[in-house]
């Protein structure tokens, strides 16, 4: 016979307190990717005042942001997982926010390259410390749920960003939208500080002891040697080491090769050694599982369809529907709200409900999504054809933009239904006083192959195919996309028959 006990004694969290707090992670969330991903709406403004390809927006809107975002997350985590995650949370919302602002000032391309870089290095530490908050605050049979709620500040972020970035900048022009997202974020720090507390960590987590048996001794901390941690470390920092002195031969002409590009590679290299040497501990308990792999390359494959699909709707709204930038922020905003919000939750609810029969749901349901998610993308694209089996002469524009905008809604949708099962599997791959570092090593992989390979994949792809398709090269683009969201469910159906051995209660 068994009973639960919570693992380690706290005080009770009254349940308005506990979803209060939940608010304000949403809200912090929220202002992560309206700063992360208005960008995508002030597409057109920007290029047009940089000169800027549609390659060289890829780069600022993926690697730019991705490569410090992805690899300062960890060393950030590994803090959050010692000291005040809240703390960290506020410096980290003060800094993504005032070098949000920044990008409004930015008088050269090579200027506001670096605030993006700097905005990453803000938002590193925003999301890894919240999904350990909200695991701390809500029992193991609630998490997914909440981790969707949390996941809500995608859409919401996405929405705000799409559609107050492009009013602002239609209005006002692109400077006043980067400046005033910035502003409020700078506005809401001291609001996360001062009414959020930092729980005990594992507070909420249930295990299993029997009755009437001996009291157990007491669990022995988590430790490990973290040998494996190690030897990734030093193979990136060896690499990061050779890369440099690449480097270095390209700018005295001794080597043919971009001396900028290998400084670039070298010292992303170096970071993610350095991170990895921090986290050696934590790296060396995940790593090893196969379920860590296949969540984090699954939810890799989709995000660079997820983000870089985001990022570059508004743009095609322009083009190939042949919208303005007003318009573009109303009827996008529109589609990620709703959609974003029905599938979070969606993924979310039915993964909880479906996990009482077996952990492998958690990957399961998002796997099922993305295959749904392909052709219902290609078919909301082409709805001037699908109109066009309807109505003779393919309808009126106002019908085609209907059209599409009620068939984008489902793989808008679809396409975030990981989050809440994916990341509440992750947190039980490591224990407790493990989780915020384990889910940055997670988002490492996931933000650094999806941001900065997904933003930049669809703008190289675009003027690739622009000789060939001209301005309906960016379509041809996401529909070459469309395959990660296959490789995502192959590697998630995989997490769904590995997963129960590799959970930590």
């Amino acid at each position: 016979m068994t009973t639960d006990a919570a693992a380690p004694a706290s005080p009770p969290v009254r349940p308005g307190y506990r979803y209060y707090v939940l608010a304000i992670l949403i809200l912090v969330y929220m202002l992560n990717f309206l700063d992360r991903q208005i960008i995508g709406i002030l597409a057109a403004p920007l290029k047009e005042h940089f000169g800027m390809s549609d390659t060289e927006f890829g780069l600022l809107g993926g690697i730019a942001f991705a490569s410090v975002y992805s690899t300062l997350a960890i060393p950030l985590a590994w803090l959050a997982d010692r000291f005040s995650r809240v703390w960290i949370m506020t410096g980290a919302l003060a800094v993504w926010s005032g070098f949000t602002a920044l990008c409004g000032v930015a008088g050269s391309f090579t200027q506001l390259f670096l605030f993006r870089m700097g905005v990453g290095v803000g938002e590193a530490g925003g999301v890894a410390p919240a999904y350990s908050l909200v695991a701390d605050y809500f029992p193991p049979h609630q998490r997914a749920r909440a981790l969707a709620a949390f996941a809500f500040g995608i859409p919401l972020g996405t929405a705000a960003g799409t559609l107050v970035g492009g009013l602002l900048a239609a209005t006002y022009g692109w400077q006043t939208a980067f400046i005033a997202v910035g502003v409020l974020g700078l506005a809401i720090a001291p609001l996360l500080r001062l009414t959020v507390n930092d729980p005990v960590r594992g507070g909420t987590d249930v295990v299993k002891a029997p009755v009437d048996a001996a009291p157990a001794a007491p669990a022995a901390p988590v430790t490990g040697d973290g040998r494996l941690g190690k030897k990734v470390a030093q193979v990136l920092l060896g690499l990061a080491a050779g890369l440099l002195i690449l480097a270095a031969l390209a700018h005295f002409g001794v080597l043919a090769a971009n001396a900028l590009v290998l400084l670039f590679a070298g010292m992303l290299a170096g970071v993610i050694g350095a991170s990895f040497m921090i986290a050696r501990i934590t790296a060396s308990a995940v790593m090893p599982k196969p379920s860590f792999w296949l969540l984090a390359l699954g939810a890799a494959s989709s995000s660079v369809c997820g983000y870089g699909v985001a990022g570059w709707l508004p743009l095609f709204f322009m083009r190939s529907f042949e919208l303005s930038l007003a318009q573009v922020s109303w009827y996008y905003s529109g589609i990620a709200l709703i959609g974003g919000i029905l599938g979070i939750w969606g993924g979310g609810a039915i993964a909880d409900k479906l996990a009482k029969r077996g952990k492998g749901a958690y990957p399961l349901t998002p796997a099922i999504a993305f295959l749904i998610s392909a052709p219902c993308f290609i078919l909301a694209m082409n709805s001037p054809w699908l109109i066009g089996l309807i109505f003779p002469g393919g309808g009126t524009q106002f019908q085609q933009l209907a059209v599409a905008f009620v068939i984008f809604l489902i793989p808008t949708g679809l396409n975030l239904a990981w989050l809440g099962p994916v990341t509440a599997a992750v947190q039980h791959l490591a224990p407790a006083p493990m989780r915020s570092t384990a889910s940055a090593i997670f988002l490492l992989f996931n933000n650094l192959l999806g941001i900065a390979v997904g933003f930049f994949y669809f703008g190289w792809m675009s003027d690739l195919l622009a000789p060939r398709f001209g301005d309906e090269s960016l379509r041809w683009a996401i529909y070459t996309g469309m395959g990660f969201y296959l490789l995502a469910s192959i590697l998630l159906i995989g997490a769904s028959r590995t997963l129960k051995k590799d959970w930590v209660d």
